[in-house]
């Protein structure tokens, strides 16, 4: 198994599935997770396969990821100057395979590969709510030299 880089802020809380012959019951998130520093607001999205939604990042708001269906490549790559994980890529599997929370710091460039034949369906949470005249967002092209992150699936 390879080494796994996690950078500095980032959580992810694996998710338990309760399931019996009706389907299955999961708790997401809890007041009591301390994943976010404030609520903002909550916002939903439908992504089709082999979509690449990427690179974004914020200066002012946490975000908080769940992707409740299908399963996504995540990608995050620290910006923060003063981060001690600066400069740094970080891959998470999430989705219906790997169902868990993902806590993306402030300055953390982000964004997601759909993989497989379903649609992502993705949950976000932020700790401030989206100003459309102020927006609180910045974007990288998902080919980015400077994140130089390579989005082909590795045949292994």
């Amino acid at each position: 198994m390879g080494l796994i880089m996690e950078i500095q802020g980032v959580k992810i809380k694996k998710l338990v599935k309760h399931c019996d012959d009706r389907g299955f019951f999961a708790e997401i998130l809890r007041d009591d997770d301390k994943l976010l520093k404030r609520f903002g607001q909550t916002s939903y999205t439908e992504t089709h396969p082999g979509v690449i939604k990427a690179f974004h990042y914020h200066k002012k708001q946490d975000d908080l990821w769940f992707v409740a269906s299908g399963m996504a490549q995540v990608v995050l790559h620290d910006l923060r100057a003063k981060s001690k994980t600066y400069g740094m890529t970080q891959v998470i599997y999430a989705g219906s395979d790997n169902p868990c929370l993902i806590t993306i710091p402030k300055g953390v460039a982000h964004g997601y590969k759909v993989l497989g034949h379903k649609p992502v369906c993705l949950f976000y949470h932020t700790t401030m709510s989206y100003k459309a005249k102020d927006p609180d967002e910045y974007r990288i092209p998902y080919n980015s030299k400077e994140i130089n992150f390579d989005w082909s699936i590795k045949h292994r």
